[in-house]
């Protein structure tokens, strides 16, 4: 059908004006504190709301339809993991953060372990946020670019720049408030097209789940115990591999990356902080379970022709949705994007500044604050640069996205795991733990053909055991 005046006007019309609701809601900023951590005074239903809106990027929106159109329905199973791993944080990591006076995530590590492992891991934070979100930019500008025509460059500098009104402005509190809107409009937007879908294919849902053509699409869970071992390890979504790779990978991105963490400590309390967090893992479990059945409507649709499963939902929304809901739809799938930019625009603004600026330079609170805004427009820079860095891969975005996380996950969340449970690790056991983690991730990612679902575990297995045997060597040559 192609876009009509109408959806162009609709996304036009959300772009102005998220961005400038968002420069609003932002109020006036006075200190860092302020703009990073909005005075700690957000809402915990809000700071649940962003954490959604925050891990949901375009990858989710435009490729979680395409896995059940592949497959079935076998990767909500992950969700029950990002459950457990979310309590885990609530139980463990949370705590630990709210007993001193910690601005990131790895300020925790300085007062467990001393500043060179703080940098260390804030410097890795900042690579991998760089070029994964990079990735998602990127992402962002494939289905905009099949639906409107626009070149890939000038896509990712739409989004980018409309992210940056607000961030640069409003800082945290824009951030946030702005991600609870994007999530109920990426939301309204999913539900528009299975509205959609359901008139098309004149059904309702009573038939789907009856159908016997369907039982094997809707399954949802995967035992796994018929695989041998060499299967077993290789196939991603059994529910042994979801349910522990869910909650490693929940505990690495919610735990110790500073684009979640900097959410949890804007609210007034432990407390908040922790239904903030369990909370968002039940609504991501909902969410998950609506893409997936986007996708289930759109195998029926197309009756299962095979096709690429990163471009069938793309492709429905260019050649069957009408005119005025494929805006509706597209605006959904710039806030799914946006809500992900904006976190990382201000979260690497922030690790930048507390983690490595604030300690060596004694700055005014005015210069904190202009320099904090400097550092934001920067890595948007940065962010941009690294989308036209990816727009020539062969690589699918989902899978490059996951990798570029997968190398480091497991040894951040092995530091800080050995940071809190074992007392005895030392600076420099810490240093070289971390390192070692990463070096294993980087063997096991590119010599093995392990399901990505177990990578974290593995990387944070040995990050723990070069940490303690690095611990046990010192104390025996001291003997």
């Amino acid at each position: 059908m192609g876009l009509s005046s109408l959806d162009y006007f609709i996304i036009l019309f959300y772009l102005l004006a998220i961005a400038i609701w968002g420069i609003i809601s932002g109020g006036k900023q006075k200190s860092t504190f302020d703009y990073f951590l909005g005075s700690k005074k957000i809402p915990w239903w809000a700071v649940c709301f962003a954490i959604v809106a925050t891990e949901t990027s375009t990858l989710t929106f435009i490729s979680i339809p395409g896995v059940a159109y592949a497959t079935n329905l076998n990767f909500l199973q992950l969700t029950f993991g990002y459950i457990l791993g979310r309590i885990f944080i609530a139980i463990f990591f949370l705590p630990a953060y709210y007993k001193g006076s910690v601005e990131t995530a790895y300020k925790f590590l300085e007062n467990r372990f001393g500043i060179k492992v703080r940098k260390s891991a804030s410097a890795v934070f900042m690579i991998t946020r760089l070029f994964a979100d990079g990735v998602r930019l990127y992402a962002t500008a494939i289905p905009i670019k099949l639906i409107t025509g626009i070149d890939y460059p000038t896509a990712i500098l739409i989004t980018a720049i409309a992210t940056l009104l607000y961030t640069y402005i409003g800082g945290i509190k824009a951030v946030i408030w702005m991600d609870v809107i994007q999530m109920f409009v990426y939301l309204f937007g999913a539900g528009a097209a299975i509205f959609v879908l359901f008139k098309q294919l004149d059904i309702n849902l009573l038939s789907i789940l009856n159908s016997t053509d369907l039982t094997e699409k809707i399954s949802i869970i995967n035992i796994g115990i018929g695989n041998n071992i060499q299967n077993f390890f290789s196939i991603p979504y059994t529910l042994p591999a979801s349910i522990i790779g869910g909650m490693f990978l929940s505990m690495a991105s919610h735990g110790t990356d500073q684009l979640i963490v900097q959410r949890l400590l804007s609210t007034d309390s432990l407390s908040n902080s922790k239904k903030a967090i369990i909370t968002s893992g039940f609504i991501v479990l909902i969410q998950f379970a609506i893409f997936l059945f986007i996708g289930i409507l759109l195998f029926m649709f197309y009756n299962g022709i095979k096709m690429d499963p990163n471009e069938v939902f793309t492709k429905y929304i260019i050649e069957h949705i009408p005119s005025g809901i494929s805006g509706l739809i597209i605006s959904g799938l710039l806030a799914a994007a946006m809500s992900t930019l904006s976190g990382s625009m201000n979260s690497l603004a922030s690790a930048l500044m507390f983690d490595f600026l604030k300690p060596k330079f004694n700055f005014s609170i005015e210069k904190e604050l202009k320099l904090s805004r400097i550092l934001t427009f920067a890595w948007c820079c940065l962010l941009v640069l690294s989308a036209f860095l990816f727009m020539n891969t062969t690589k699918t975005v989902v899978e490059l996205a996951l990798s570029i996380a997968s190398f480091t996950y497991g040894g951040m969340l092995g530091l800080f795991l050995l940071g809190i449970f074992f007392q005895k690790i030392s600076q420099i056991d810490a240093l070289i733990a971390f390192a070692l983690g990463i070096a294993i991730m980087i063997i096991v990612i590119l010599f093995t053909k392990i399901a990505w679902t177990w990578y974290i575990l593995i990387g944070s297995f040995f990050t723990i055991l070069s940490g303690n045997l690095s611990s046990y060597t010192r104390v025996f040559i001291k003997k």
